[in-house]
């Protein structure tokens, strides 16, 4: 299989994390519009029918083993379900630019499953990175002043714990995706994953769809739909596993930087969302500790 060079890598890793972050803010007014698990439904559909050519295995490619295939579904169901369900349910209770400060813990959360699970090395600065993540989502949480948002403090809490969960979902997806790189083509994961992501939501999918209204869906949200769905299910997938292939996953890591930021300015540019003082400080302070988890190997990058 083709390996990328360093830095068309790099840039397949930071174009996938800028996109990843604008769908999580695009994703609060298609939730407004579809239940969360018709939303699901219909993304990893319209990624199935448009990756039908990627499932075929490539003539150079070995069969699945079984542990690639419980690989596979594993990164579907962290990485595309639970996580697709858990950002949407979070953004939908908070805001966007509350996401963009969760999602900042994205880097400190790969190095410590990279380091559990790959054995890749993590120096005392990510752990200290950790210290600064967890106090910039506390700050966020505790704030009560967002005024892009006038949900009760109940929910927005739990809205919160969800986006921690996303949090965790896409570092569990950032450590497995390396691990399948080394067997399976970018996009045959993209696509297999897909059809996990679309088999797992398919009983409520379907319940909720022969419910629902269709008629009602303006033509300007269906064409939102669509690119959330091409940018959820093909473009960010097949750009993170192509880099994926030739950085390690640690070093990716840093690359989800561009989430947080993507989606908070997606969200105060395009949604209108305000961000309080509070806010900007704990966004402040969860980018610190992308700074301080990602210094050494931004050195390494530079050499």
């Amino acid at each position: 299989m083709h390996t990328p060079s360093r830095p068309l890598a790099y840039l397949c890793l930071a174009l996938s994390m800028s996109l990843v972050g604008s769908y999580v803010a695009l994703s609060k007014p298609l939730a407004a519009i579809f239940p969360v698990m018709l939303l699901a439904w219909l993304r990893f559909g319209i990624g199935a029918v448009a990756m039908l050519g990627w499932l075929k295995a490539p003539a150079h490619e070995a069969a699945l083993t079984r542990q690639t295939k419980w690989l596979l579904f594993f990164e579907s169901f962290f990485g595309n379900f639970l996580f697709t369900l858990c950002m949407i349910s979070g953004v939908a209770m908070t805001s966007a630019v509350t996401a963009g400060v969760t999602m900042a813990a994205i880097p400190a959360a790969v190095a410590i499953m990279s380091w559990l699970f790959l054995r890749e090395a993590v120096s005392t600065r990510t752990w200290t990175a950790i210290v600064f993540a967890v106090a910039g989502i506390g700050l966020n949480a505790l704030s009560k002043t967002d005024g892009s948002n006038v949900a009760p403090a109940t929910q927005q809490g739990l809205g919160q714990l969800l986006l921690i969960a996303a949090v965790l979902c896409e570092a569990a997806y950032a450590v497995i995706g390396k691990k399948l790189t080394a067997s399976v083509s970018p996009k045959r994961i993209t696509a297999l994953i897909n059809l996990w992501g679309f088999a797992l939501s398919a009983p409520a999918g379907l319940y909720l769809a022969w419910q629902f209204d269709f008629s009602r869906v303006s033509a300007p949200a269906w064409g939102l739909l669509l690119f959330y769905a091409l940018a959820a299910c093909v473009w960010t997938v097949w750009l993170w596993m192509t880099g994926l292939r030739a950085v390690p996953a640690s070093q990716a890591g840093i690359f989800t930087v561009l989430l947080p930021v993507s989606a908070a300015l997606v969200g105060m540019l395009a949604l209108g969302e305000r961000i309080s003082t509070v806010q900007l400080l704990a966004f402040g302070i969860a980018l610190t500790s992308v700074v301080i988890a990602t210094w050494p190997s931004s050195l390494q990058i530079r050499r």
